[in-house]
This record gives structure tokens, C-alpha cells and sequence, in this order.
């Protein structure tokens, strides 16, 4: 994968994590890539998820979001930070019966300004679902981030999509896959997967 289009700071976190990894991946999504963006291993250095996400916080500053809500598993640690750069409320959905819920006593009173934020867009499956969510308290989004877009403009939400890094990674369905049809084993990172 080639990374020159990204300024040099992003890189080198990419460089020094380790973070994109090269194979045969089947995404939370379902789809196939060559290529995988691990998120958690940028984010397991504080100072590096603080820096994410003061930087995503200026672009959003002006929304003036109540609350920063993210999907568990890979969307928490950057809920979390950003929720603590924009000096608001931080909080997470998570899966129960195969349906993304708040739980934990988290809420969305109607009319706050929810700022929906995930390590990484591929189909946008994830943060429609914590749409739905926010349509149902009758709160309202104010926008989108994540640490990266990989979706290749699939995922255009009305409210903008503003991520740290876009990423054009190939993906192909199951059924359309060349790894799959060339035998290369395959690793199923993702969290839904587990």
C-alpha cells in the first residue's frame, strides 16, 4: 500500500504502529480486503489517540456536539478522546442480540447534537446503525468521523464525514474474491468476528 499522499506525521504513526497490515482479511463488513487498517494498535498510545483526536476536535468545534456517541468495540477509545478534546459527553453503543443499543445507562435526550464517531468506515454499516439510534431519542447528528475512510465514497451521509486519514483500500465481496479463489488463508480481525 502506498502511503506518499499522506502527510509525513501520518506515516509514521502508520510506520511505528504497525498498524496497516497486508493478507487476506474478512471485514466487519463482510467484505474481502488485501489490506487492514488496525486501529487499535495507533490507538493504544494515548498520546497518539489525544492527537487524533484534537485534531478531528477542531474540525467539529464549531458543531458544538453534546455528545460524542461511538460503536464498541473499535470506535470507544476515539469516542472517548474526542468526546474529552470538543468538552463534552462520551459514549458508546454496543451489539446485544445483533442490535446496536445504548446500554449501561447511557441516553440521548431529543434535540442534543451527537458527533458519531468510528475507528474505520468501510460500508458505514456501523454508524448508520448509531444513526437509527440518534433518530429514535429524536436527537441530532451534527456529523461523522473516524480515524479512516476507507469506504471509497460508498458511505456519503448528508452530514459530512470528516475522518484523520481516507485510505483507497480494495475490497470485493465473498463471492468475488481473488485471495478466496487463490486459497490465501484468511484472517477475520475484526471485532464482530471474535
Amino acid at each position: 500500500m502506498e502511503f506518499a499522499h499522506l502527510p509525513e506525521h501520518v506515516r509514521k504513526v502508520l510506520t511505528e504502529t504497525g498498524a496497516f497490515q497486508e493478507g487476506h482479511f474478512k471485514l466487519s463488513s463482510g467484505l474481502h480486503s488485501r489490506g487492514y487498517l488496525q486501529c487499535a494498535l495507533i490507538l493504544q498510545h494515548p498520546a497518539t489517540a489525544a492527537m487524533i483526536a484534537e485534531d478531528l476536535a477542531l474540525r467539529f468545534r464549531d458543531k458544538k456536539p453534546d455528545v460524542v456517541l461511538s460503536p464498541a468495540l473499535g470506535g470507544i477509545i476515539l469516542g472517548h478522546e474526542l468526546a474529552r478534546a470538543l468538552g463534552c459527553r462520551g459514549i458508546f453503543a454496543e451489539r446485544k442480540d445483533g442490535e446496536m443499543l445504548l446500554r449501561r445507562g447511557f441516553y440521548l435526550k431529543p434535540g442534543e447534537k451527537v458527533l458519531l464517531a468510528e475507528d474505520v468506515v468501510t460500508t458505514g454499516g456501523s454508524v448508520q446503525e448509531l444513526r437509527r439510534i440518534v433518530d429514535e431519542k429524536q436527537a441530532v447528528v451534527v456529523g461523522y468521523t473516524a480515524v479512516c475512510d476507507r469506504s471509497s465514497g460508498r458511505f456519503a451521509p448528508i452530514e459530512k464525514l470528516d475522518p484523520w486519514i481516507t485510505l483507497s483500500i480494495e475490497t470485493f465481496e465473498q463471492d468475488k474474491c481473488p485471495l478466496c479463489a487463490e486459497g490465501v488463508p484468511m484472517d477475520k480481525p475484526g471485532s464482530r468476528w471474535q
